[in-house]
Formats: structure tokens, sequence, C-alpha cells
């Protein structure tokens, strides 16, 4: 059975050395439970240090990392996963996800999958999933492992990008959708609506983003290097949204993506 994943962690995108460090150790201390990082992050290491270093108990805290493309291939996908334990100091991580579907299929979704699932027969993860995939590579990566193997879809998922068919795909067959960028590089905050929302409510405007996420069902794994921000993101778990103010930010979806690397994105649905 997939284990749930927390509703709310921390994400590690683009913060490196110092930084990273202090943010996940700040995030701990605040109460977070959930770390995200990547193998292409570059910042693995750094992850690790702040988990033995935090005082927390490692079986505490929801770990996920992600198969960068290079190491998809079925003789390279385990050692690779093998090297990221390593720098994260720890025997295993909670959640392995692959995180973009390899350009050009240039590795066929079954030969990623398996290799993923043997690494949790292993005990070198506790669950699978993807990132990134498109409805069509949702279905064959469920073709070859199947649906309850895959515990989550991590995709970039905003007021502004709403996402709505992959979410409702993922949601049918019980998979869990997470949602990167839930800020949207910052523009959902500056929001108009937003900060209507949110100073009805008398919260910060990010706030009011990441309990619409959650709201709906989706895991958040909003970063930062501050305190005040990290503590205030914390909140928003406990934010209820009525209503009239999600409908007002679904009418805000406009389909505007920002992540979309060429050479690398999928046919987005």
């Amino acid at each position: 059975m997939v284990m749930a994943i927390p509703a709310f962690g921390i994400g590690t995108f683009r913060l490196k050395s110092q930084a990273v460090i202090d943010s996940v150790r700040t995030a701990l201390e605040l109460g977070y439970r959930a770390v995200d990082t990547a193998q292409i992050y570059d910042n693995e290491a750094e992850v690790g240090e702040a988990l033995a270093s935090s005082g927390v108990r490692r079986e505490e805290v929801f770990v996920t990392t992600k198969i960068w493309v290079e190491n998809l291939a079925r003789d390279r996908l385990r050692a690779s996963l093998e090297q990221s334990l390593e720098k994260l100091r720890t025997s295993y991580v909670d959640l392995t996800l692959i995180h973009w579907p390899p350009p050009g299929g240039a590795v066929p979704v079954p030969e990623f999958m398996e290799a993923l699932a043997q690494c949790k027969a292993a005990g070198l993860t506790r669950e699978i999933g993807v990132s990134n995939f498109t409805i069509a590579l949702m279905q064959e990566a469920i073709d070859a492992v199947g649906a309850r193997e895959i515990a989550t879809n991590q995709i970039e998922l905003h007021p502004y990008l709403q996402n709505r068919k992959v979410a409702a795909f993922a949601r049918s067959l019980g998979i869990r959708i997470t949602s990167y960028m839930t800020l949207g590089y910052g523009k959902i905050p500056a929001d108009p609506v937003i900060q209507e929302i949110a100073k009805a409510h008398g919260v910060a405007p990010a706030q009011v983003a990441l309990a619409w996420a959650m709201q709906l069902g989706y895991a958040v794994i909003p970063s930062s290097t501050k305190r005040e921000h990290l503590a205030a993101n914390l909140e928003a778990a406990e934010l209820r949204l009525t209503p009239d103010e999600m409908a007002r930010i679904a009418a805000l979806d406009r389909a505007e993506r920002l992540v979309d690397p060429e050479g690398l994105a999928p046919a987005w649905d």
C-alpha cells in the first residue's frame, strides 16, 4: 500500500551550499517533516548534512529525491540512487521520482519504471513515482508497474496553470498530485485576487496559494531561505478558504506554464 505523502514539505530547487543547509535545518526546527531534493539540484549532500545535524530522527522526515534523465537506463538507475543515498546520509529515501521523461523516449518507460520498482523491492526507497509526466506517459508508467505503485506525479501547478486534465486523470487512479512552483516564481502572491483573499483572512498572499492547492488535495513543496517565510508558509496548512474564494482562484487559470525546458519537456496536455 502506498504511504501517504505529506501535504506540506520544503523544496530545495535552486538552493545551494550553506543556503540549503540553513533552509532545511530551519524548516525542521519549525516543524517541517518533508524535504524534497533531486540529483540535478546538486544539493543532496547538503540536504543530508542538514538532516544529520538537525536532531530530528531520520524516520520522522519524509525525504524525496529524483532520478535525472542521464541515469534512467536500467544499468545506471540503481547505482545513481545508491549515490544519492550516500550523499543524503541515509539507507533509504521515502520517495524516489523519475524527474523528467527521457527526451525523445531515449529510454523506454517500462525500462526505468521497472528498475525503479526493483529499487523499492530492495528497500532503497519506500515509494516511487514520476514528475513532469503527461497523461500518456503516466499511462505508460501504469502499464509497466501498475497504478498502485505510483505514489505521485509531481507537476507544475499553480493558479495560473491548474493542469486540470492531468490532475483529474491521476485522481481517478488514486495517484496523488504534488504541486511544484505553487507560487509561480512570485507571480501568484502578487495577483490582485490572491491579495484580496489574503487581506480578508489577515494572512500572507503566499499562504492563500498554498492553502488553495492543499484544499484541492495536492501536496506542496515551497522553498525559502527566510525563516519568517518558512514559518508563514507552514501556517497555510491551517487556512481554510471559502467555496467562493476557491472559485475565484479557479477562474485565474490561463495555462501559463513557467517551466518548459527546450529539448526536455514532453508534449504537454
